[in-house]
């Protein structure tokens, strides 16, 4: 754990990205299509720790991007090459474009200065996508990464940042996945290797000592 003033030096607003990860209704909404995920991501506070950290940006400064997945209703350029492709076409609620499903969810705020990146295939919220170009053209070194699934889109989302020269912080009380052991299995083993772990409370404390810290570096 780096110390207050290291952590505030690489959370400086100039150039830091908080990211939101299918942080949409048909994920980890009310109706959501997998509940289990849904109720794991509300009832451990994940979902109101991403809107404290979203509001907190806002308020500071520092860019937000919400990525959301979701396809076509007839499903064309969608991936199929995999179980958990196969499965989402069988699920109740399915995350179409232009839908509820796809929307941010509740309590998380979008504002006109956030961007909504969506993509229409694969399991990363990077790779094939806009956002690694949107950091770029930002100025982003430092990625924050919040949201869902600590199965499979943050981890995909955590080493596309890496391997593109990006450091990666993550507040590992704003992830979620299913079960819960399994997050905190992939937190300890796996992402505590190649990110910088941090809680909400301490992510966004920094955000606040460094509101003021702008420049070269």
């Amino acid at each position: 754990m780096p110390s207050n003033d290291q952590l505030s030096e690489l959370l400086r607003p100039d150039r830091t990205v908080l990211l939101t990860v299918e942080c949409q209704q048909g994920v980890v909404g009310p109706d959501a299509a997998l509940p289990e995920l849904a109720r794991q991501a509300r009832s451990s506070g994940v979902l109101a720790n991403v809107a404290r950290l979203v509001e907190v940006a806002h308020r500071t400064g520092v860019q937000v991007v919400h990525a959301v997945a979701e396809r076509r209703p007839d499903g064309r350029g969608a991936n199929r090459n995999a179980r958990l492709f196969r499965a989402a076409e069988r699920l109740p609620v399915r995350q179409l474009s232009g839908t509820t499903a796809v929307r941010v969810a509740a309590p998380i705020e979008v504002t006109g200065e956030d961007f909504v990146v969506r993509r229409l295939h694969g399991l990363s919220p990077i790779q094939g996508t806009d956002v690694d170009a949107l950091l770029r053209n930002l100025g982003c070194r430092t990625l924050v990464v919040t949201g869902v699934s600590a199965n499979v889109a943050i981890p995909n989302a955590v080493f596309d940042a890496v391997n593109r020269g990006y450091t990666v912080v993550v507040p590992t009380d704003a992830i979620a996945g299913v079960p819960a052991e399994y997050t905190s299995a992939m937190i300890r083993h796996t992402l505590a290797l190649v990110a910088t772990l941090v809680t909400t409370d301490e992510a966004i404390g920094a955000l606040r000592r460094s509101r003021g810290r702008v420049g070269p570096a």
